[in-house]
């Protein structure tokens, strides 16, 4: 069949969820990536792939959906949704495929056609055959071995010969939290891309899983280097971050009274990274980074009291270059300038009151 021009793939956050992607990565050539965990982050990741898709020049696109059960009101939405896109733009023809194997979405998948579960394999399986049966997607067929092993763990084969070496990859996708996707999204799959194609290298040797834990550090050290001379993990990590913080920083800016700061989403390790990129960049007085329960963490190089924007934004407080606290009324947007808006709203709010 003819490939889609354009191609939406929303998929989960684990292994079995970021394989889906990796392999439709190497099958479409305009693809457009999400990841959500269960609940209302599906709709609203959907929300954003629904904006985009209304101001894409494709005639025919695809929405795909792997490794996620959604519930009736997901799916009724998404068929709102496409009648509302194809009515607005005529012409276009939207497809709907949703890839999953969780027993839990019988239901959906009973209502409406392209909702296709089988609980008999991962989603990673479902996937690799759908794109080789449906597009004769020949370029992934060199990883059927890491999609087995991948299928071995999801599904919990203990006595597949994969299972051991999914077992490693598993937990070094689930423990990849270096860049993190709130705000670096394509770089954190793209991390995650490089764990999946360093391990598909490696699945061929003695004890490959014994010598994929052994070389796991290794490999997350090699695509975080670049051209950077040899370092710890985390100083590679924090240098990494530094850089694409400082190429983003007009689009993160943010200004509490005269100081001017940048906002950022869910970055761990906020103190290495926070005070790495503020030496970089003396033009920026403090960084604040939220995370999604609302607790926010300031740093600053002595150039801004963060103890003091602390109390007045949350009630918090702590050191005048280290302070924290939590907003109670935040919500998750999941869209980053949704976020910046809502922080930069409540930062005038406050002090407009403090002066009144």
């Amino acid at each position: 069949m003819k490939k889609p021009e354009s191609v939406y793939h929303l998929s989960h956050t684990d292994l079995d969820g970021y394989a889906c992607q990796f392999l439709t990565s190497h099958c479409f050539e305009n693809i457009h990536f999400q990841n959500s965990n269960y609940g209302d982050e599906i709709t609203g990741r959907l929300k954003l792939f629904f904006e985009r898709i209304l101001t894409d020049p494709a005639s025919e696109i695809l929405l795909l959906v792997t490794d996620l059960n959604l519930s009736l009101q997901q799916c009724e939405f998404i068929e709102k949704q496409r009648e509302k896109i194809e009515g607005f733009r005529k012409g276009l023809t939207l497809q709907i495929q949703l890839l999953d194997h969780h027993g839990s979405g019988k239901d959906s998948a009973q209502k409406y056609e392209w909702y296709y579960l089988d609980t008999t394999r991962s989603a990673t399986k479902i996937t690799y055959d759908w794109l080789i049966e449906k597009y004769d997607c020949k370029e992934i067929e060199k990883y059927e071995k890491i999609v087995d092993a991948i299928n071995a763990i999801d599904i919990w084969l203990s006595d597949h010969e994969g299972f051991e070496f999914g077992k490693v990859l598993m937990g070094a996708i689930s423990s990849s939290r270096e860049v993190g996707r709130a705000l670096f999204d394509t770089e954190d799959r793209a991390h995650k891309f490089h764990l999946i194609e360093s391990a598909h290298g490696m699945i061929d040797e003695n004890g490959a899983h014994i010598q994929l834990d052994n070389e796991m550090h290794a490999i997350k050290k090699a695509f975080f280097a670049g051209d950077r001379d040899d370092d710890t993990l985390d100083n590679l990590v924090a240098d990494y971050l530094t850089d694409l913080l400082t190429a983003k920083k007009e689009a993160l800016k943010i200004h509490y009274r005269d100081k001017t700061g940048v906002l950022t989403y869910g970055i761990p390790n906020i103190s290495v990274i926070g005070n790495a990129f503020l030496v970089k960049n003396p033009d920026i007085d403090f960084i604040l980074n939220i995370s999604p329960n609302g607790s926010i963490s300031l740093r600053s190089d002595n150039r801004a009291d963060v103890s003091e924007i602390a109390a007045t934004l949350a009630g918090g407080g702590g050191h005048p270059n280290a302070s924290g606290g939590r907003i109670g009324n935040f919500k998750d947007m999941y869209s980053y300038q949704d976020i910046k808006k809502f922080v930069q709203a409540l930062i005038d709010e406050k002090t407009k009151q403090e002066q009144t």
